[in-house]
C-alpha cells in the first residue's frame, strides 16, 4: 500500500448518474420495517460498483493534517489505536490492520454522491461518509454505534457479524482507547462483495473482518443528543418569553408543615415550566443545531460581481460537499439554515431553494435581481460556506 495524492475537487467518473444512485428498496417499507429497528442486507445495491477511491488514494488523504484518520490493529487480543496524519511508512505493517478516514465526502465528489443511496432520509440527518481500508483479517473489533449506518462494500470482501443490542451499560474491554465490546454474541453473518450494502441500526453490535484486502464506505446518519435539543429549545424559549410572568398557584391548599415545599408545589412548577417549552416558537433552535458542521468551515466573502454573474446566468450556485443546508416553512415565512446559522426570508423563494437542495446546484437566472430578499439569501448561502459560485 502506497499513498497517492487525490484532488480536492474533480469530475465524477466512476459512478452511475446521481439519479440512479438509489437503494433498490421501497423507501416506505424500509422506514416502517427496518429504520432504527433491524438490519437489512441489500445485495448488488450498486450494480457493477467501481469504488471512487482506492486504498492508495485513501492513504494519501490520511497524510493530510486537516483530515481525521485512524489506524487500528490487533495482536494477541490487544487492540492499538493510532491517530493521523500519517506518513507512508505507517502503511507498511505486518499483521491485520485497518485505516479509517472520516468525512471523505467533503473532499471527493464521487464519494459525496454515495449519500444519494439513502436520499429518502432527510438531508439534515446525514453525517458523513467514512472510508476504510483493511488488510486481510483487518478489523476494528466488535462494537456498536449510536447512529444509523449504511455499509457499502468497495474493493474486495468483508465478513460482517451482527450480534446483540447494546447500550451505554454494555461492558467494554478495559485498558483500550477503542470502544470494543467485552462480550459479542453473533446472531447473523453476511459476506459482502463489491456493491453489496448492509444497513445497521443504532445499538446493534457488529464486527467487520476483511477477507483479503478491502475497502468499505460507511454512510452515517447522526441525530442530535436529546439534552442538546432541550438546551437549544430552552434557550429559544428564554430569549422570547416574558420575564414578568411569574409562577401562579391559585386555589392552593393551606401549608401543612412549616418550611415544606410540597409535591404539589413541585408538580405545579414543573407543569408551568413545561408549558413554556410546549409553546410554538420559531424553528431556529432546531435548524441551527442540526446543520452545525462537524468540522470548521471557512467563511467566504461575496461581492456585487459574484451576485451579478449569478443573476445573469454566467455562473452557478453550487452546494459545497462539506456544507450543511436545510430549511423549514412556518407561518408564511421561509427559515433557511446553513452550517449552524439561520436566515429568515420570504416564502416565494422556496421553489428555487428546494431545487438547490435537490440538485446540489442552481441557476439563479430565474431570481429577480431587484428582489432584495434574493440578494440577501444568496449572500447568506455563500458567506455561510454552504455554497460557492462556479
Amino acid at each position: 500500500m502506497s499513498a497517492t495524492p487525490w484532488p480536492r475537487r474533480g469530475p465524477s467518473s466512476k459512478l452511475p448518474p446521481a439519479d440512479s444512485l438509489t437503494l433498490p428498496v421501497d423507501p416506505g417499507h424500509f422506514l416502517a420495517e427496518y429504520w432504527q429497528r433491524r438490519p437489512l442486507l441489500v445485495r448488488n445495491a450498486i450494480a457493477g460498483f467501481q469504488p471512487p477511491i482506492d486504498a492508495d488514494e485513501l492513504a494519501g488523504l490520511a497524510m493530510e493534517a486537516e483530515i481525521e484518520s485512524r489506524i487500528v490493529e490487533e495482536a494477541d487480543g490487544r487492540w492499538r489505536l493510532s491517530h493521523g496524519p500519517f506518513v507512508e511508512q505507517d502503511f507498511q505493517r505486518s499483521g491485520p490492520w485497518s485505516l479509517l478516514v472520516q468525512a471523505v465526502d467533503q473532499f471527493i465528489p464521487d464519494v459525496a454522491a454515495l449519500r444519494q443511496l439513502a436520499a429518502f432520509i432527510p438531508q439534515w440527518r446525514a453525517d458523513d461518509v467514512m472510508v476504510s481500508y483493511a488488510s486481510d483479517g483487518g478489523s476494528v473489533g466488535p462494537h456498536f454505534d449510536y447512529y444509523d449506518v449504511f455499509l457499502l462494500q468497495g474493493h474486495g470482501e468483508r465478513l460482517w457479524r451482527l450480534g446483540q443490542h447494546c447500550d451505554g451499560n454494555s461492558p467494554l474491554l478495559a485498558d483500550s482507547d477503542l470502544r470494543i465490546l467485552r462480550d459479542f454474541h453473533c446472531e447473523q453473518e453476511y459476506l459482502l462483495g463489491p456493491g453489496d450494502l448492509l444497513y445497521v441500526p443504532p445499538g446493534l453490535a457488529h464486527w467487520g473482518i476483511a477477507r483479503g484486502e478491502c475497502t468499505t464506505f460507511s454512510i452515517g446518519f447522526r441525530a442530535p443528543a436529546r439534552r442538546d435539543l432541550l438546551a437549544r429549545l430552552a434557550d429559544e424559549v428564554l430569549d422570547n418569553s416574558d420575564g414578568d410572568i411569574l409562577l401562579a398557584d391559585p386555589g392552593r391548599a393551606p401549608a401543612a408543615r412549616a418550611g415544606e415545599i410540597s409535591a404539589a408545589d413541585i408538580d405545579g412548577a414543573r407543569r408551568q415550566a413545561l408549558a413554556l417549552l410546549q409553546a410554538e416558537c420559531a424553528p431556529r433552535w432546531f435548524g441551527e443545531l442540526v446543520t452545525e458542521p462537524r468540522y470548521s468551515i471557512e467563511a467566504t466573502s461575496v461581492d456585487s460581481d459574484d451576485l451579478a454573474a449569478l443573476f445573469d446566468g454566467a455562473a452557478l450556485l453550487c452546494r459545497d460537499d462539506s456544507g450543511r443546508l436545510a430549511w423549514a416553512e412556518q407561518r408564511g415565512q421561509l427559515h433557511v439554515f446553513a452550517n449552524g446559522a439561520s436566515f429568515t426570508t420570504e416564502l416565494d423563494l422556496l421553489p428555487w431553494l428546494e431545487g438547490l437542495c435537490a440538485r446540489d446546484e442552481a441557476d439563479c437566472k430565474g431570481l429577480d435581481a431587484d428582489h432584495p430578499a434574493a440578494s440577501e439569501l444568496l449572500t447568506f448561502l455563500i458567506e455561510s460556506g454552504a455554497t460557492y459560485v462556479e
